[in-house]
C-alpha cells in the first residue's frame, strides 16, 4: 500500500510498510546552504525526498538520483512527476558500487550521460549500520537502507569522489560514532571535511547523528557549528527544527 505524504510544499508517495523517510533526511537537505548549485547528485536516493527538495532550493539545478531498489526507483519517478519536476530531476535505478569498481557498463545508453558527468554537490543519507552476518534479511527493503548490505560507508566515499568536481561539495548524514572513520575515508580520497554540525534530541542528550560538509580537494580548515536540537525540555519540537517542517 502507498501513502501520499505532504512535507515542506511537495508531496512524496512512499510505501505504508516499506522504507519511509525520516527526519535524517529533512536534517541534510536543511544543513546544505550552498549559494548556489547547477548539478547535483543524490547516491541512494530512496523515494526522491531530498533531491527533490534540493531541486526547489535552487531552480537552476539539475538533480540526478542514483537509487538500487527497483521498488523505491518507481516511487521516486513518481515523486518527480507528482512535483512536476521531470524536466529537471532524473533517476536512474544502479548500483553505486558500479563506480568504485569503474564499470563502464552501468545504465543504458540514455543515462550515461549522467552517470559520465561531474557534480556540483553530492548528497547522501546513507545506510547508518554496519552489516551484522546473519541478522538481517537482505531482500529487505527497510534493511538495505539501514545497513550497509548493498553499500558500505566506504564505497560510498569513494563514489562520491568519482562524481565530484574539483572543489565539489559532499553533505552526508551519518552516526557519530563513525565520525573518525568517515574523515579517514574522506582523505583518502582527497575529500576534506570543512564543517560539521552534530545532532541531538535534547540540551541533555549525547549527540545522535552529526551532518558532515565536505570539499574534494580542499583544504584542511575544518569548522564545527552550534548543535542541532531537535527537542526542547517539555518534548516539544524545538524553534529550528519547527522551520525545517514549514515551506520557505
Amino acid at each position: 500500500m502507498v501513502t501520499l505524504d505532504t512535507i515542506r510544499d511537495i508531496k512524496i508517495c512512499q510505501y505504508k510498510d516499506g522504507y519511509r523517510f525520516s527526519v535524517d533526511s529533512l536534517l541534510l537537505f536543511s544543513f546544505i546552504n550552498l549559494q548556489r548549485a547547477g548539478e547535483i547528485i543524490d547516491l541512494g536516493a530512496g523515494t526522491g525526498i531530498i533531491g527533490i527538495l534540493l531541486a526547489q532550493k535552487y531552480p537552476k539545478s539539475n538533480v540526478l538520483l542514483v537509487e538500487l531498489q527497483e521498488s523505491l526507483a518507481k516511487l521516486a519517478q513518481r515523486n518527480i512527476e507528482l512535483n512536476g519536476l521531470g524536466e529537471r530531476i532524473k533517476i536512474i535505478k544502479a548500483d553505486v558500487r558500479d563506480f568504485v569498481n569503474m564499470n563502464n557498463q552501468i545504465g543504458d545508453g540514455a543515462s550515461s550521460k549522467y552517470l559520465d558527468s561531474k557534480y556540483d554537490l553530492a548528497v547522501s543519507n546513507p545506510p547508518f549500520r554496519k552489516l551484522k552476518s546473519g541478522l538481517l534479511n537482505c531482500g529487505d527493503e527497510k534493511a538495505i537502507a539501514r545497513h550497509e548490505i548493498m553499500l558500505s560507508l566506504k564505497d560510498l566515499i569513494k563514489a562520491s569522489a568519482y562524481f565530484l568536481k574539483h572543489h565539489g561539495r559532499l553533505c552526508i548524514i551519518h552516526l557519530p560514532e563513525r565520525l573518525s572513520e568517515i574523515i579517514t575515508f574522506m582523505r583518502q580520497h582527497n575529500i576534506e571535511p570543512r564543517r560539521l554540525r552534530f545532532v541531538h534530541s535534547n540540551l541533555y542528550s549525547e549527540a545522535k547523528m552529526v551532518l558532515i560538509e565536505a570539499v574534494k580537494g580542499g583544504r584542511p580548515d575544518m569548522k564545527v557549528e552550534k548543535p542541532f536540537f531537535i527537542y526542547e525540555n517539555d518534548g516539544s519540537y524545538t524553534a529550528e527544527m519547527d522551520a525545517i517542517y514549514e515551506a520557505s
